[in-house]
């Protein structure tokens, strides 16, 4: 079976977590710290605040924007639960915007209907390392009006020539096993507001007011005050270590996947059925993962779930595309209505991809989606 996806991992990261073993010290530490300022500078952010994983990232960052109860937060619903679950954690109400029929990322028009005197935020997911257009949502919004990147799939993406996360606003980064480097879990939140960066900080450790390293290096002479009510939320440096080294790789990494999507592009480019990532001028697609979306057409065509069928019998995994969390269960009372979301997410399918894919296996998964869509 060909997977869907596989963490890249090697000898260094397996030493990097004996090294971090040997010397006892394993949570918060210094290869945190150590990996905080390396996803910085390639963020191009000045603060780099690392959580327990993107989930955690999120709702951090939307409390030290001042989000609360009885605010309103306009997010897509294409996207993974996650994103509206951070905003409720943080005691919001999360606002579902429909999507852009080509990029599939968050329409601006769309969010600019939605925004009420409650709305105090709006979040862009760059999903699946797609950059949504952040200009656009900037003034979706009154001037002013925090913008939440949620690049959980994005590091390595870019906007306008810039990196995600280097553009003035706060930003929420996954290194769960599926997105381009991984350490099993973990979060980051970027920004250049330092105000931000410290609550960030405090918040993630009880919210004790000096941290577990600054303690250590003072040898137990400074004492820590708890001011507010701070979460468990702090990343150990095993995972760090991880990072480390994953980090160091990521341009390699990122160029193999995107030679996979190429190919991908390549084959499936003008098929009828077929609606391949979109490519927009202002952005570099990290590609987290590669989406097609399978437009209906004559009777009789085989429906994306006839196509996951086909491909499962020949040894091939594969996805359907993001559930809509407004179809959920969890939000379903809310009674919205999102078109083109729902049509996308009942229409797409996730392939394999990752930097270490075959050739030989890729040239396959092609072969058997062009048999499944045009038979």
């Amino acid at each position: 079976m060909i997977p869907l996806t596989r963490p890249e991992f090697g000898d260094t990261e397996a030493r990097a977590v004996a090294e971090v073993l040997k010397t006892g010290w394993v949570v918060q530490g210094p290869k945190v710290a150590e990996f905080e300022s390396m996803v910085a500078a390639r963020a191009g952010a000045r603060h780099a605040v690392a959580t327990t994983s993107c989930t955690t990232a999120l709702h951090l960052a939307l409390i030290a924007l001042g989000i609360g109860p009885g605010d309103e937060v306009i997010c897509p619903s294409y996207t993974f639960i996650a994103t509206a679950n951070a905003i409720r954690h943080a005691g919001a109400t999360p606002v579902f915007a429909d999507i852009d029929d080509a990029t599939w990322n968050i329409d601006p028009a769309d969010v600019a209907t939605r925004v009420t005197r409650k709305t105090k935020a709006i979040v862009a997911v760059h999903q699946v390392g797609l950059a949504a257009d952040l200009d656009g949502l900037k003034t979706a919004g009154p001037a002013g009006m925090p913008l939440l990147e949620d690049a959980a799939c994005a590091i390595g993406a870019t906007y306008k020539g810039r990196p995600v996360g280097a553009h003035g606003n706060v930003a929420c980064f996954s290194f769960h096993p599926r997105k381009a480097i991984t350490m099993g879990e973990g979060g980051m939140v970027t920004t250049d507001d330092t105000a931000i960066a410290a609550h960030v900080r405090l918040l993630r450790s009880h919210g004790a007011t000096v941290s577990d390293l600054e303690r250590h290096k003072a040898q137990g002479q400074i004492y820590e005050e708890y001011r507010e009510l701070g979460y468990n939320y702090r990343l150990t440096d095993i995972q760090a270590a991880i990072g480390v080294e994953q980090i160091k790789r990521l341009d390699d990494l990122l160029a193999r996947r995107r030679a996979v999507a190429v190919r991908y592009n390549a084959a499936f480019s003008g098929t009828e059925p077929i609606q391949i990532p979109a490519q927009p001028d202002y952005a570099q697609h990290s590609y987290q993962s590669y989406v097609i979306r399978l437009r209906p057409g004559r009777n009789g065509r085989p429906t994306r779930d006839d196509v996951i069928r086909q491909l499962v019998e020949d040894g091939i995994s594969s996805r359907r595309g993001i559930s809509p969390i407004h179809l959920e269960p969890l939000y379903s009372s809310r009674g919205v209505s999102l078109p083109v979301t729902e049509a996308v997410a009942a229409e797409s399918l996730f392939l394999p991809l990752y930097a270490s894919l075959a050739e030989s296996d890729q040239s396959r998964i092609i072969d058997r989606v062009l048999r499944a869509v045009t038979s």
